[in-house]
Order: C-alpha cells, then structure tokens, then sequence
C-alpha cells in the first residue's frame, strides 16, 4: 500500500501543498495559513483535502478555534519541514561551490562536546578541507533534536540520550565519560581528602537544566540521599559562566572529566576527593542517516572519531 500511496504522490504532489500544510500546523487555521499564502480558503482547504485523499489519511481535526494536527498530520508535517530544509541546504552547497568552497556543515553540541572534542575535530577538518564553512549551535538535547529531526543540522555531538530522542535518528559512539564534582581553588573543600556527600550538602550547586540526562540522574541521587535539597543551586549550561560562578564562590559543580581536564591541570578548578556515583555515559554523534550524509559532513564524521581515538 505503501508503494502505491507513493508512486501516485511523486506524480501529484506540489511543493506549494506542502508549504501551505506546514502553515496550517502552525497558525492552526487553514483561514490564517491561506492568507500566509496568498491563497482563498476554498483554494486552501482543496489543497488539504487533496492531500489527505492521496496520502489516504486525516491531516487535521476540526475545533472550536481552529485545526489540530492528528498524528498523520503531525509525521506529515515533520517531514515536509525536513524537505524544505534539504531543498535549503542544496541551494547552499551549490553557493558553496560557486563560490570556491567544498561544502557547509551545521553541528550541535552539547556542554560534553564543546571544550575540546569538538575544537579539535574542527582544527583537523579545516587541516585537510579548509574551505568547508562549519557552524556550530550550542544547546540541550530538547533544542538540538527537533532541529536534527528537520533537517536544520547536520548532526548534534555530545552525550548520547540513554532514552529519549533516539526515534529515527541513528547514534554513533565515540567514548565514555565521567563525570567529576568540581570546586574553586580555593573552596574550603578543595584540599580535603576521601570526601563524604554529607560534607558536600552544606555548599551550594551549579546544575544541568531539568530536561537533561544528567540532572535527571543527579535528582535521582538526591532523592536518595534522604530527599537532599540544595541550599542554593543554580541551572547553567554555560562553561565560562559556571567556571566563573565556581571560581568565585563557594559552588560545586558537575562537569565531564576532559571538559575540566585542562583548567584542573592549569590550577584555575579543582576536583573534589569525591567519586560521582553517576554520570557514565557515552559520548558520540547523533545523525539522521549516517548513509546520506553530505561529503563534508562524512568528513567531519572522520574527524570527530580521530580525536575521540586520541582522548
């Protein structure tokens, strides 16, 4: 059924089709989504009823105050968005290319990524491809995905989700990681040795944002420590403010061990005699397809893996 759906629709289907069904599922108003299109609303409102004849599904539910995407709606509208965004970054490589460069990668990443594995595969990339134009967007797994999903990047770098997000993206791992229980030079804790939590509850934490792995483990440990709540605690994803906010305050703070590595070395943190009873994990590559990915992003793929070897 499948074939027959798709074979009828690559002689049908419009691009415009697709664009006005991606208005609809955002204003939620096929009136709104016609007038976003230059189009009447019996126009519109054909169009969608076209489309859910050839793909023999209901797009959308009728309410009170507009549309609702249903789920077939929802999948359909995902990937007309990641269609828009592949026709985008073709239109870009031809630029590229035009223009003397040899292709255009946009990576995510992640706090476990950014401070040396991700530096240093781009140093090896610009080594051997100097012409590749690379962006890079910094975020949380809930920011990173949706735009992988679309087609807005090309791949996201860093933890790998244990759970979540992990639906049609396929995960690529690099290395594992730990996690380390870091403080300021000179915090009263610094120079202690064979640490208890109990000598840690009394100080305040810098902790990763709700939605994360990490923080997910680290309420999961709390709450095993007799429901221990913070008497302070800040949410950050940011190194340099949380290098900056645990060097000049009495804050621990959790970082990945090779994120630290090199300010702990330079005496600028210092790790607590303390073993973080979580925070393993893998750290790797999320894609959509690794078999399709563009020449310049296989490459920096190539480059990631050299430096993971090296760490």
């Amino acid at each position: 059924m499948a074939q027959r759906i798709a074979g009828r629709i690559a002689n049908r289907l419009k691009l415009r089709q697709l664009r006005l069904l991606i208005a609809v599922g955002r204003h939620g108003s096929i009136q709104n989504a016609a007038r976003e299109m230059n189009v009447s609303q019996p126009a519109a409102t054909k169009m969608i009823q076209d489309l859910e004849l050839d793909f023999a599904v209901q797009l959308f539910t009728r309410t009170n105050r507009g549309v609702i995407a249903t789920p077939a709606g929802e999948v359909l509208i995902r990937h007309c968005k990641l269609i828009f965004a592949q026709i985008a970054n073709a239109a870009e490589e031809l630029d590229d290319l035009s223009e003397g460069n040899s292709g255009r990668i946009v990576v995510g990443t992640l706090l476990a990524a950014s401070s040396h594995l991700l530096p240093k595969a781009i140093e090896t990339m610009l080594a051997t491809r100097p012409g590749v134009a690379l962006r890079v967007v910094e975020g949380t797994n809930e920011m990173l995905m949706p735009a992988l999903r679309n087609g807005e990047i090309d791949m996201v770098v860093g933890r790998l989700p244990s759970q979540r997000h992990r639906q049609e993206l396929e995960q690529i791992v690099l290395f594992e990681e730990h996690i380390l229980a870091v403080v300021g030079p000179d915090h009263p804790l610094a120079r202690r040795a064979d640490l208890r939590f109990s000598d840690l509850e009394a100080f305040g934490w810098i902790l990763p944002p709700a939605q994360t792995t990490l923080r997910r483990q680290i309420d999961q440990f709390f709450v095993g420590q007799d429901l221990y709540v913070p008497p302070m605690m800040v949410e950050s994803i940011s190194y340099l403010t949380n290098r900056t906010l645990i060097q000049n305050n009495e804050l621990i703070g959790f970082m990945p061990a090779h994120v630290a590595e090199q300010d702990i070395a330079l005496g600028l943190l210092a790790a607590l005699s303390w073993k973080v009873p979580f925070g393993t994990g893998p750290v790797g590559v999320t894609v959509r397809e690794k078999d399709n990915l563009s020449p310049a992003a296989d490459g920096f793929l190539t480059a990631l893996r050299q430096v993971a070897n090296a760490i």
